[in-house]
């Protein structure tokens, strides 16, 4: 929600943004097993007719695969990653229009996903995750520059791995690096921490230690917030 404020206030700073308050998961989608099946809750705001900003909430089942197990092994199915250069990357903000995106998705496998590039190569993100690689056991992520989204799960990553003692690097990456890199995986607020098997075809190292050390610490931490809730 401070995030969707922050975004708010830079996008549209002559106009007062609506109240926000998500409401939490009551439907038939909770689940009575902590961090498992959840509710995904999509907030969107945007100009209505009269020129106030207008918010609407859409209330799903969340898709997909939302945490690893309790013994730290990732569930999560792994994904390929086919590159997209995108100018600039998509910014700081979660926009509603993903056409671009679904596009580009239309033309890949269920199991492939576009990873954004800017024009000199640089790593930015996936379509729907953040990216983390891990090199000599330190984990290596984009950094925020404004060309890729802060993603909430992404941040609790980062402060999960500080707990564990996992030295963590906030720099530019090119796909030279995953290639080279231990493990690579995403992590989103939907399906928690998805390894990566492959870009453009090439296969990567695999899963590893590192993300089912910090997805079974994300699984704990989900598990014990008192909602199920994610915002998409």
């Amino acid at each position: 929600m401070a995030r969707l404020h922050a975004g708010l206030a830079t996008l549209y700073p002559h106009l007062t943004p609506p109240p926000l308050d998500a409401p939490g998961v009551t439907g038939p989608y909770a689940s009575s097993t902590p961090g498992r099946s959840v509710e995904a809750l999509r907030i969107a705001v945007a100009p209505g007719a009269g020129g106030d900003l207008a918010t609407t909430v859409a209330r799903r089942p969340a898709t997909g695969h939302s945490a690893p197990d309790d013994g730290g092994r990732v569930t999560s199915e792994a994904v390929s990653l086919r590159s997209l250069t995108l100018p600039g990357g998509l910014g700081a903000h979660k926009w509603v229009d993903r056409s671009l995106l679904d596009e580009a998705q239309s033309r890949l496998p269920d199991d492939t996903l576009p990873l954004i590039l800017d024009e000199d190569d640089a790593v930015l993100e996936a379509s729907r995750a953040n990216l983390f690689a891990v090199r000599d056991g330190a984990l290596f992520t984009p950094p925020l520059d404004g060309r890729i989204l802060p993603g909430v799960t992404r941040a609790r990553v980062l402060e999960l791995a500080a707990s564990l003692g996992i030295w963590t690097h906030e720099t530019a990456l090119r796909r030279d690096d995953l290639r080279a890199a231990d493990e690579v995986f995403l992590s989103g607020s939907v399906r928690g921490i998805e390894p990566v098997t492959a870009i453009d075809g090439a296969a990567l190292a695999g899963v590893g230690e590192i993300a089912g050390r910090i997805g079974g610490e994300l699984h704990r931490v989900w598990g014990g917030m008192k909602t199920a809730a994610t915002f998409g």
